[in-house]
């Protein structure tokens, strides 16, 4: 799909700013908010979805996660549970 169409809005700089800031904490720039919200709400005809930016111990958990560091695996819950001397 072509995007050839532009979108403005007014908004305080404050607000703007704040907005700039979360999502970029997202890997989202304002045009790409926009771009999804717009796409979600003409697909599904409602306001869209929430995006929250993960707590501390969250983010690093998943960092560590996909570096692969501190995973654990087990076999079946009750290995699990022997594991985590439940």
């Amino acid at each position: 799909m072509a995007t050839d169409t532009v979108v403005r809005a007014r908004i305080d700089a404050e607000t703007k700013d704040q907005a700039t800031e979360a999502l970029a904490a997202m890997g989202l720039s304002i045009s790409d908010y926009i771009r999804m919200a717009l796409i979600r709400v003409a697909r599904d005809k409602a306001v869209p979805f929430p995006v929250k930016v993960p707590n501390a111990l969250t983010a690093e958990t998943m960092r560590k996660s996909e570096r692969g560091e501190e995973v654990h695996t087990a076999k079946d819950a009750d290995d699990l549970f022997k594991q985590l001397d439940i």
